[in-house]
C-alpha cells in the first residue's frame, strides 16, 4: 500500500493507520518506521499484525507497506492468552540480514513480562519476517532473570546489544512504608499511584502475578541484581540469540534522591549511539513522555539529560500536569536522523482510549553540547516547517484538542466525555466538542489574507439549555492565533446536524501563525475539516 500526500502534518501514516511505539531506522536510503499495530477503535492494545511502513529519505510524503511483515501465530510461543505483539525493535546483523526483537503479550497487557524476547529474520527492513527464535542464555535456557519487555537493539561497530525492562517502584515504596510508616510517593510516581491505597503485604503476589515468577525467583533476582525491575543491557552473540555478557544496569531502579527522582524510567528502551555518544531515550513514569539520557559507554555511566517531548506539552515552559493540552496516555519512540535533520517519533492516544495509538513526529535538534531542548507539539511533522496556508487539512492534524480538563489515561478507556478524535468507518473527525473546547494547529505560513472554512457537524445531544427548551442557545465558532488571545473571527453556529462548511473571515496576520478554533455554546458539534480559501 502506498500512501502519498503533497504534504506531510503531524500524522504522516495514512488515516486508519495506528502504529505506536515507533523506533525509526534508515536503511538504504529509506527511513523505515518499525511499531506495533494498534486497530483503528481497538479495545486493546497491539492487535494487528505487524505492518512496517517506509519513505525515501528524499520525500517523506511517500510512505509504502508491503502489507503485512510478521503474525503473532508465527511464534511458537502464541496462545490465546499471549497473542498480540508488543513495541519491537529490528537491527541488521553483521551478516547484513534484518532481525526483528519483540514481545508478545495478552489482553490489555496480561503475560507481557514473562518472556522471554522473540526474534525473527528478514532479507528486507519491513519483512516478510520468519520465527528464530527466542533470547537465551548460553545454556539454551530462555534469558529471564530481569523483566524483558520492549526490546531495543543496536549494532554497534560489529557489537549487537540489546536492552529492555520496565520499572514499577514496589521495591522502594515498600521499604519507605516499612521505614517511617509512609509512601514516599514523588512527583512523577504521584502521577499513576495514590499511596493510600498501597499495602506492603502486597508487593510480593504483585510482582509474582504480573511478573510471572515465582517467589524464590523474585528473591534471587533481588540478591543478585536489586530488583527484577529495571532497564538493563547484554550483548548477544553472532547467532543473534545468545547472550554473551553479564546483565548491566542502565538506569537505578530506586530513584529516591537521585537525578532521575522527577522522571524515572518506566519503559520504552530505545539506544542510539551519535559520534561516541550513546543516547539512551524512554517513556518516564509520568507516561506522557519521552526522555534521555547520555553515557560514553553503552552499559553503565548514563546520566538524566532531560524530556525531549510531551503529548501535553507538560514541562515545556512550566506547564503543568493538570494544565495538559490533550488527553495523554503512554507514549513510545526513538529519535533517527533522517538526512540532515533530526526527529522524534512518538505516539499519541485516539478514540478516548490507550488502545488506538497514532504515530507523530517533530523535528528537533540536537545541541553542540549533545542536548535536546524540549519540543513543543505541532501540526507540522515530518514537514519541519510551517504548513501552508492553502487547501483542506484533516481535524485530526490538530496538536491541541482540549477542554481545559482533560485526562490521563494509561492502559485505560477514558470514561470522561472530552472531545477526541475518533472515526465512523471511512469518516474521521473530531467528536464531543463542547462549550470551551479549544481544537489547535501550530503552525501555518499565512501568506496574505484568507478566510477559513470549518466543516462541522452539530450533534443532538443537549442541543438546548434545560431552562430554555424552546430557544436556540446561541452558539459560535471563534477563530484565535493563540489560547486565550484575541478573536481573529467569529460565527454563529446553525442548528444543522449534517455536515456542512463554515466560513469565516480571519484577520491572521502574515507569517508564521498558530490556528485556534474555540466553540462556545451549549450541546456537542464534531469537525471533520478545514479549509483555507
Amino acid at each position: 500500500m502506498t500512501h502519498t500526500q503533497n504534504l506531510i502534518w503531524n500524522s504522516f501514516l495514512p488515516e486508519g493507520v495506528y502504529m505506536p511505539d515507533g523506533e525509526p531506522h534508515v536503511f538504504n536510503d529509506r527511513i523505515y518506521l518499525f511499531g506495533s499495530h494498534d486497530k483503528e477503535g481497538g479495545e486493546t492494545y497491539c492487535m494487528l499484525p505487524y505492518e512496517f511502513y517506509s519513505a525515501p529519505v528524499d520525500d517523506l510524503t511517500k510512505w509504502t507497506s508491503n502489507g503485512i511483515s510478521y503474525r503473532a501465530d508465527q511464534d511458537p510461543l502464541y496462545n490465546e492468552k499471549r497473542c498480540y505483539m508488543y513495541a519491537p525493535d529490528v537491527v541488521q546483523g553483521n551478516d547484513k540480514r534484518f532481525y526483528l526483537y519483540y514481545q508478545l503479550a495478552g489482553y490489555r497487557g496480561v503475560g507481557g513480562y514473562f518472556g522471554p524476547i522473540s526474534v525473527a529474520v528478514s532479507d528486507r527492513p519491513d519483512g516478510p519476517y520468519e520465527y528464530l527464535g527466542f533470547v537465551r542464555n548460553a545454556d539454551g535456557t530462555p534469558h529471564n532473570e530481569i523483566v524483558t519487555f520492549d526490546p531495543a537493539v543496536i549494532n554497534d561497530n560489529g557489537t549487537i546489544r540489546l536492552y529492555y525492562g520496565t520499572l514499577y517502584p514496589y521495591d522502594e515504596w515498600k521499604e519507605m512504608k516499612e521505614k517511617d510508616g509512609k509512601i514516599f510517593v514523588d512527583k512523577a510516581q504521584a502521577e499513576t499511584i495514590k499511596a493510600d491505597d498501597f499495602d506492603v503485604t502486597l508487593v510480593d503476589k504483585l510482582e509474582m502475578e504480573m511478573f510471572g515468577r515465582t517467589k524464590e525467583q523474585l528473591e534471587a533476582a533481588r540478591t543478585k541484581y536489586g530488583s527484577v525491575m529495571g532497564p538493563v543491557t547484554v550483548t548477544l552473540a553472532e547467532d543473534m540469540l545468545t547472550v554473551t555478557s553479564d546483565i548491566k544496569r542502565i538506569t537505578p531502579y530506586k530513584t529516591y534522591g537521585t537525578e532521575w527522582q522527577e522522571h524515572p524510567f518506566y519503559e520504552g528502551s530505545s539506544i542510539r549511539k551519535i559520534g561516541d555518544t550513546y543516547y539512551f531515550i524512554y517513556s518516564s513514569l509520568l507516561n506522557h513522555e519521552l526522555c534521555y539520557a547520555t553515557s560514553l559507554y553503552p552499559d553503565r555511566n548514563f546520566k538524566f539529560r532531560g524530556t525531549i517531548i510531551s503529548t501535553g506539552d507538560i514541562g515545556l515552559n512550566g506547564r503543568k500536569a493538570k494544565d495538559r493540552l490533550n488527553a495523554t496516555g503512554t507514549t513510545h519512540g526513538s529519535i533517527e536522523k533522517i538526512k540532515d535533520k533530526w526527529y522524534v517519533f512518538y505516539h499519541r492516544v485516539t478514540h478516548g482510549t490507550d488502545y488506538s495509538r497514532q504515530a507523530l513526529a517533530e523535528e528537533i535538534k540536537i545541541e553542540e553540547d549533545g542536548a535536546i531542548k524540549q519540543v513543543e507539539i505541532t501540526s507540522q511533522g515530518l514537514n519541519g516547517k510551517p504548513l501552508p496556508a492553502k487547501g483542506e487539512y484533516p481535524a485530526g492534524a490538530a496538536c491541541i484538542i482540549t477542554n481545559g480538563n482533560m485526562p490521563h489515561g494509561s492502559n485505560s478507556e477514558i470514561k470522561e466525555l472530552i472531545p477526541m478524535l475518533i472515526n465512523e468507518d471511512e469518516d474521521r473527525f473530531i467528536t464531543n466538542i463542547s462549550d470551551g473546547t479549544w481544537v489547535g494547529y501550530r503552525y501555518f505560513d499565512i501568506k496574505d489574507d484568507t478566510d477559513l472554512s470549518v466543516e462541522i457537524r452539530v450533534d443532538k445531544r443537549e442541543l438546548y439549555s434545560e431552562s430554555k427548551t424552546e430557544d436556540k442557545i446561541e452558539s459560535k465558532i471563534e477563530i484565535y492565533d493563540a489560547i486565550g488571545g484575541e478573536v481573529l473571527g467569529s460565527k454563529m453556529v446553525s442548528d444543522i446536524n449534517d455536515w456542512h462548511w463554515m466560513n469565516i473571515k480571519t484577520g491572521l496576520k502574515i507569517g508564521k501563525r498558530a490556528i485556534f478554533i474555540k466553540y462556545s455554546g451549549d450541546g456537542f458539534i464534531s469537525i471533520r475539516k478545514i479549509r483555507f480559501s
